[in-house]
């Protein structure tokens, strides 16, 4: 089996794509400033570049989740996703409250899409 390796970082890939199937790692924004709906926004600019670099689009996405810092942040992350989102096109989602690495993160979102 071959495993191709997106966007390589010093401790993980920004995703891997393997048995026909694209991991998402965590995704948080570039810009930590930002509100949970900037931020979110920021993300799924991200997670938009790395699947076109994997050669299909959001469309493909199989399961989402994401995780919120703060579970009151849910409202704005929900604008832009709702925004963000293909009505053709919905994948399984979870969010859930979680401590993120950075406490300037508000946001953090991986899945999994077919490739």
């Amino acid at each position: 089996m071959t495993i191709r390796r997106l966007a390589e970082e010093e401790r993980l890939s920004g995703a891997t794509i393997g048995g026909g199937l694209i991991f998402l790692a965590g995704q948080v924004a570039d810009d930590a400033t930002l509100d949970a709906e900037g931020q979110t926004e920021d993300i799924l600019r991200q997670i938009d570049a790395l699947l076109a670099e994997a050669g299909v689009d959001k469309r493909a996405l199989l399961s989402v989740t994401v995780v919120l810092a703060d579970i009151r942040d849910a409202a704005g992350m929900n604008r832009a996703w709702d925004r963000w989102l293909d009505q053709g096109s919905k994948p399984a989602r979870m969010t859930i409250q979680g401590a993120l690495v950075n406490p300037a993160w508000k946001v953090e979102i991986t899945g999994v899409a077919l490739g």
